[in-house]
């Protein structure tokens, strides 16, 4: 495999695929919208293991929000930066893997979108963006990995609830505290916040072209419950979506690679970009099926 190289002005971190099988995928870290960045597992692993499998990864550099106040930033330092800007950094590399696809050796129609946990919001947001622009190129697939889709959570249910309570270090996302990154992220209220940023709350009225999905959600991980509610809305919207639970796991399990599961949810990532089908274009029409002057 080449190694990988920077790009669009550094905004992107492109890993060429080893022997290309034409796909391609646009994919975001995560870190609460205000922590991570290209090196870490559930980017550089991630985007290194499906590079080897045949899928070109653009790997994209967000601009991150503040560290929100009271959490613990491990001597990491966050951005400045609130939304739109996260999300329009993933519809401007999305923009441009769409225009270098030829160049990257991607068919444009086998060119997904996804992330991890704030990066499977974003890149859930941009598709929803992309929508409401008409875009002429949506994404071919999306993949989520225990993504966070909803500022104000429903609760868990009771067995999910006991889970967490068995497992205290898992127990990180409660409702307070998703409140709280959100409105970090948005930089104030989350009153008339858009799609965009809150992916979640989207109807079924404004899924009806939302592309096939792939949610894998952590198993004890509270934010799982924001993954099953648009999984919902995606099938009440006639969309394909298959929502997987990795069992035995906590929250970002594909920052773990020496963890098994890690690997599984890989191999499921893999297998649904190498079944993208290549569309066939419409034969051109002759000269009987011409319309008439």
């Amino acid at each position: 495999m080449s190694e990988p190289y920077s790009a669009a002005d550094g905004l992107v971190r492109v890993y060429p695929a080893r022997e290309p099988n034409g796909t391609g995928l646009v994919w975001a870290h995560g870190g609460a919208f205000a922590f991570g960045d290209l090196d870490m597992p559930e980017s550089d692993w991630v985007a290194s293991q499906l590079a080897a499998r045949g899928t070109t990864v653009v790997s994209v550099d967000y601009r991150l929000a503040p560290v929100p106040p009271g959490w613990d930033a491990a001597g990491r330092a966050g951005g400045a930066h609130h939304y739109p800007a996260g999300s329009d950094d993933m519809l401007a590399a999305w923009a441009w893997a769409v225009a270098n696809a030829h160049r990257l050796r991607i068919d444009r129609e086998r060119l997904a979108i996804g992330g991890t946990s704030a990066g499977g919001n974003l890149a859930a947001g941009a598709t929803l963006r992309l929508i409401e622009r008409r875009a002429a190129q949506l994404p071919a697939l999306v993949l989520l990995a225990y993504p966070t889709l909803l500022a104000v959570q429903p609760a868990p249910d009771a067995a999910l609830r006991a889970a967490l309570d068995a497992q205290p270090e898992a127990d990180r996302f409660g409702a307070d505290a998703v409140r709280a990154m959100y409105e970090n992220y948005l930089g104030g209220s989350l009153e008339r916040a858009p799609l965009g940023a809150i992916p979640g709350l989207a109807r079924p009225v404004d899924l009806v072209q939302f592309p096939p999905t792939l949610i894998v959600n952590g198993d004890v991980d509270e934010l799982r419950v924001s993954g099953e509610v648009f999984a919902a809305s995606l099938r009440a919207a006639g969309r394909s979506v298959e929502a997987v639970t990795e069992l035995g796991t906590e929250h970002g399990h594909l920052n773990r690679p020496h963890e098994a599961a890690a690997s599984v949810t890989l191999d499921r990532f893999a297998t649904r970009l190498a079944g993208l089908s290549i569309r066939t274009p419409a034969p051109a029409p002759t000269p009987q099926d011409a319309p008439a002057a």
